[in-house]
């Protein structure tokens, strides 16, 4: 389900960007708004289908939105004018990079506990093998049927992956089919611990300071990252690289996103996602300052390979945390809201970045603002206690109990 997201993700839609701007006459500051507007109804939808996810189960969804994500690439080959570009572009991005990324952290989160962390690091190959692949595939397509002929075969090739995995193979959780979380013999220690004391977790969202601390820093690096990967292209050009190149690289950049994935799964499960999370920070600005300095193909994949690691941890960080904090009882609420949230800063960046260069002539300046938000972010981490009471006289939440088994 993650790797065949791939047609609504940035990663592919930044191959498409300098076709569909000469196809269509749209400007880039124009399609980075485009963007933005999909973006922001993707981040609805997701809220939306999380809580659905939570009444009818992560297999219903997957059915229905693999049909809808084969018809939104179908939509993007056919689209003749900007209302139909909208409608096709923004069925794409609330679908695939969306309801199908939300359905499968729900799914992993239901199924694992305490080796969450590196379930949801065998869960993000299939993102890493989706960055590695699609992208020169596209390339490939765009160059030699174009770019609506290539949109209609991976829309063929979406449906194909999706459908027969989501009727054949999903099962929602493990009790539905007799068994517990983790292939243990019993609940998790963490949920027998909390029905015991009759401790109930804070799981306010859109009320909830904590919510909002965690979920604003959490959506930092769709923000950075999307807006680089957007704009790669027309950033590689102006530092004297091809596009080629620029599709190329995702290919490192997919390989370190691939082992640093693996690594903090195992890291995370031992330290818990706020360390992991600040290492991560710390790995974007690295990425932002290069991404000021390319000016050959050997500093090119440098940049790509720091970007990657960020990439591989952050995927760790955003698939545990929620569940981590809030448990897997009604998680589609909480990790919906936190996903639209982190939608809607990835639907921003792309456009503050395309105004500063069109306005500076450079995406030096842009780059350089962006700096900042990794060191936000941390500040804001240190502040949130996601999951614990935030009112005087309640008490404290069962995972402050010793214990000797890890909740992940």
């Amino acid at each position: 389900m993650v790797f065949s997201s791939g047609p609504g993700q940035s990663y592919v839609f930044s191959i498409f960007i300098d076709s569909i701007i000469e196809d269509t006459g749209l400007s880039r500051p124009g399609i980075s708004a485009l963007y933005m507007a999909s973006t922001g109804t993707s981040a609805i939808l997701v809220a939306v289908v999380s809580r659905l996810a939570d009444r009818y189960g992560p297999r219903t969804m997957l059915v229905a939105v693999g049909l809808g994500f084969g018809a939104a690439c179908f939509g993007m080959a056919t689209a003749t004018n900007i209302v139909l570009f909208y409608i096709a572009f923004a069925s794409l991005r609330a679908l695939g990079q969306g309801s199908l990324t939300i359905n499968a952290i729900l799914l992993v989160n239901q199924w694992f506990v305490s080796r969450r962390g590196k379930a949801v690091a065998m869960m993000g190959l299939g993102s890493v093998l989706s960055n590695a692949m699609f992208p020169p595939v596209a390339r490939f397509l765009i160059d030699n049927i174009g770019w609506r002929e290539a949109y209609a075969v991976i829309g063929v090739v979406a449906i194909a992956l999706i459908i027969p995995a989501a009727l054949f193979v999903v099962k929602n959780r493990p009790e539905d089919v007799g068994m517990f979380p983790d292939g243990s013999s019993e609940p998790p220690a963490s949920e027998t611990r909390r029905a015991m004391s009759g401790v109930q977790r804070d799981t306010r969202v859109y009320s909830s300071l904590n919510f909002w601390l965690l979920a604003l820093s959490l959506g930092t690096p769709g923000l950075v990252s999307t807006a680089l990967v957007f704009h790669q292209t027309s950033i590689f050009k102006e530092h004297g690289l091809s596009a080629t190149l620029a599709a190329g690289v995702f290919v490192i950049f997919a390989g370190t996103s691939a082992v640093s994935s693996l690594l903090a799964g195992f890291v995370v499960d031992r330290t818990g996602p706020k360390p992991l999370y600040a290492f991560t920070m710390a790995m974007l600005l690295i990425a932002l300052v290069m991404a000021v300095a390319i000016d050959s193909a050997f500093i090119a994949v440098v940049y790509v390979s720091v970007m990657g690691i960020a990439s591989g941890c952050h995927h760790i960080v955003q698939g545990v945390i929620w569940a981590h904090y809030y448990g897997r009882h009604g998680l589609g609420r909480v990790q919906g809201s936190a996903m639209t949230i982190n939608f809607c800063a990835s639907a921003v960046g792309p456009f503050p970045l395309a105004l500063f260069q069109s306005l500076t002539g450079t995406y030096t300046v842009g780059i350089t603002v962006m700096m900042a938000l990794p060191v936000l972010s941390v500040i804001a981490l240190v502040f949130a206690r996601p999951g614990e009471p935030e009112k005087p006289g309640e008490p404290e939440q069962v995972d402050n109990l010793p214990s000797t088994v890890s909740e992940g």
